[in-house]
């Protein structure tokens, strides 16, 4: 079985030579002229030295650069790749669906100005306080509203992937009792797709305030992630690493969610939050730093970890 893979890798990767236990390849990502993309077939990882493409299932790397052939091929040694379930994926919704195009409140002020009205002055105390900088206003093009519908609101937006406003968090700053007042439109959105990197490693979080700390991510805005959803057919495609950074209190539902990414093949990570109560409470530092120690998830440890948060 072993001489079969490597096989199969050479016929997807090209000509490579042996390190004890590993196989050197050039790296398709980084194009580096030297072989320096290392695959440990009996550890089933692979990592370039170059540009730090890595991952723990080699499966990923015959399913982004491998052929369909060679992509069943590679199933029939492993039984790790489920053609079946991408087929009912990508043919479980109409994928000329109209995109959601919305506009913002008229009243929408910028705070990505360094001259900004005294009356920003609230919202933009508000989101120091939030650990979120003139950078991360500027970045995120987050407004406010000083009157109106959604007077005392900070403003989020989302844009799509042409750069449509397609939702917008729209979060008080004062003493509003409600909390969040979102546009009455639907969630089956990608947060700021225009902004994603799907060819890096991409955190899901719960909120626009968490998605700013932890970097490259996308909240899900409270919804839950079917396969039905545009945001996990566009993980599939892309074969994104994912680490899940849910809240807590969500935790069934970030199983939920673990389980069925590990049914599609992606190569996914659990996020310990505790004890603080979600992403946006920590420094942008404490995430990267948590990111880091992740648990990588697979049939075995989401068991595991299912189990032991009974």
């Amino acid at each position: 079985m072993l001489k079969k893979k490597i096989t199969i890798l050479r016929d997807v990767l090209g000509d490579s030579y042996r390190s004890r236990d590993e196989y050197l390849f050039f790296c398709p990502k980084c194009n580096h002229h030297k072989k320096k993309l290392s695959v440990n077939v009996n550890k089933d990882k692979f990592k370039c030295w170059i540009c730090d493409y890595r991952g723990n299932a080699i499966s990923r790397l015959i399913r982004r650069w491998g052929s369909f052939n060679e992509q069943q091929e590679w199933s029939d040694l492993t039984s790790d790749f489920n053609i079946n379930a991408f087929e009912n994926l990508f043919g479980a919704e109409d994928t000329s669906e109209e995109k959601q195009v919305i506009e913002l409140p008229i009243e929408f002020q910028t705070l990505a100005t360094l001259n900004g009205s005294v009356g920003a002055l609230p919202a933009k105390k508000y989101l120091r306080s939030r650990g979120i900088t003139f950078q991360d206003m500027l970045a995120w093009k987050i407004g406010y509203c000083s009157f109106g519908e959604y007077e005392g609101r900070i403003i989020i937006p989302s844009f799509d992937e042409d750069g449509n406003v397609n939702y917008f968090v729209a979060r008080t700053y004062d003493s509003n009792w409600k909390k969040y007042q979102n546009p009455p439109v639907s969630k089956n959105i990608i947060f700021n797709e225009l902004y994603v990197d799907w060819s890096s490693d991409l955190s899901i979080v719960e909120g626009a305030f968490d998605a700013i700390i932890a970097g490259n991510s996308i909240p899900i805005l409270g919804s839950t992630l079917s396969e039905k959803h545009k945001l996990f057919s566009k993980i599939v495609e892309n074969d994104t690493p994912i680490y899940i950074a849910l809240d807590p209190d969500v935790e069934t539902k970030a199983l939920k969610l673990i389980r069925k990414l590990i049914e599609y093949d992606v190569e996914v990570y659990k996020v310990d939050i505790h004890p603080y109560a979600d992403v946006g409470e920590m420094s942008k530092e404490e995430y990267q730093k948590r990111k880091s120690e992740a648990t990588a998830m697979n049939s075995n440890s989401y068991l595991d970890y299912a189990v032991s948060s009974i």
